[in-house]
């Protein structure tokens, strides 16, 4: 049988805005979202067991950068029967029709290749956030100290600039230009979906203003545009797509 639908998986780090990128996308009447799920966030990490999702796995601070729980096209799990599998299991999940099935679990930041490997399908929306900031945010949910968050997610963002070179379709945009214009990014992310408009975006504050702590780290990443102190230099956005005339509607609508 041909699959009636395909799936957008939205990630990156705890405490960059997954959720509320995730609710924007899902906002859009082609893309179903997991709602009302007894698992946190509705993370559809926790409502299969295809890929299996313990206490030891994705958690805040650590699952980017542990290698143990990286998983890639070679990893073992790369099978039929994990796809049919993680498709039944989430299947009840979502409403019935649509053209996408949104599945966002922060977690997905370690499993994009093997997911791409699953679904050849998929598409991956990856938002990221000053690792800073980032890290004054996650130290509530953390024993870790904040620079040592800081430099996670500093190694966390240069390996995705890794696994991003054997990924088909990925869009990586910043949590700081989304707030800046939801709206600008709602329509380049229906672009890169290939869908007519329809995405919606609720008001959207920086969240970057409750955490000052962030803006006196000195760290940067600046493949990403990050500076010290904080600061948020011009970036554009990394926009993956195997067929031309994507990109550029993307880039169009990033430019409007």
């Amino acid at each position: 049988m041909v699959p009636q639908h395909r799936y957008v998986f939205v990630t990156g780090l705890h405490r960059t805005g997954t959720s509320l990128l995730a609710r924007m996308i899902a906002s859009h009447p082609e893309i179903s979202g997991i709602s009302g799920a007894p698992v946190p966030e509705n993370e559809g990490c926790y409502l299969q067991g295809a890929i299996p999702h313990t206490a030891q796995d994705g958690i805040p601070g650590v699952f980017a950068t542990d290698p143990s729980q990286r998983m890639d096209e070679r990893h073992p799990l790369n099978t039929w029967a994990t796809k049919q599998r993680y498709d039944a299991e989430l299947h009840p999940w979502f409403d019935p029709g649509g053209a996408w099935r949104i599945e966002k679990s922060p977690v997905n930041l370690a499993r994009m290749r093997l997911l791409q490997g699953l679904f050849p399908l998929s598409q991956f929306v990856v938002i990221l956030r000053h690792p800073s900031f980032m890290a004054a945010a996650l130290t509530k949910w953390s024993d870790k100290s904040q620079t040592e968050l800081t430099t996670y997610g500093i190694m966390a963002y240069r390996q995705l600039l890794d696994d991003l070179r054997f990924l088909h379709a990925a869009f990586v945009l910043r949590y700081e230009d989304l707030v800046a214009a939801p709206q600008r990014y709602a329509e380049a992310i229906t672009a890169f979906l290939a869908l007519e408009p329809g995405m919606g975006c609720e008001p959207m504050r920086n969240g970057n203003a409750d955490y000052p702590a962030g803006s006196t780290n000195p760290a940067s990443l600046p493949e990403f545009g990050y500076a010290p102190g904080g600061a948020v230099e011009p970036w554009d956005p990394i926009v993956r797509h195997p067929l031309r005339a994507v990109t550029e509607a993307v880039r169009r609508a990033l430019e409007r």
